[in-house]
């Protein structure tokens, strides 16, 4: 098997589906890395990866939207497809096997780590709360 880490921002927000039955989280995650070229000078070099997380917890699904720090995991699937110039382009998918929250670039919902907020609603205002002010017992977790 081989597995694949990624961290990394959402680069627009997660779209949930029904397919064949089953649900499915689709998002994509942009990971920047910066380094020096042979005349020492700095550059930026961006991945994006297409993520799709087949799972019944889609509870996690209003928390996956654009700008979104993530850490995901699952299986690298390489994917081809025609381009409209007649070449064939290439893309890197991942089957995720589970999917951990991070933050949010103006730091939002920090600290809140991952699946285990779920079944969480966000509040009307649009605001995601901090683990302090989520008082659902662990008990009751669907999972």
């Amino acid at each position: 098997m081989i597995k694949l880490q990624i961290i990394g921002n959402l680069g627009k927000d997660c779209i949930t589906n029904i397919v064949n039955g089953k649900n499915v989280i689709n998002f994509n995650v942009a990971h920047t890395e910066k380094f020096r070229d042979a005349q020492g000078n700095q550059k930026d070099k961006t991945i994006w990866v297409e993520c799709a997380y087949w799972t019944d917890k889609t509870g996690i699904a209003p928390y996956l939207k654009k700008g979104t720090q993530v850490y995901a995991e699952g299986a690298p699937d390489i994917r081809t497809y025609p381009k409209n110039d007649g070449t064939t382009g290439v893309s890197l998918t991942l089957r995720v096997f589970s999917v951990q929250l991070l933050g949010t670039r103006n730091g939002d919902n920090a600290g809140v780590a991952s699946e285990s907020y779920a079944s969480q609603t966000v509040p009307a205002g649009g605001n995601i709360p901090s683990p302090s002010d989520i008082t659902a017992p662990i008990d009751d977790l669907p999972f």
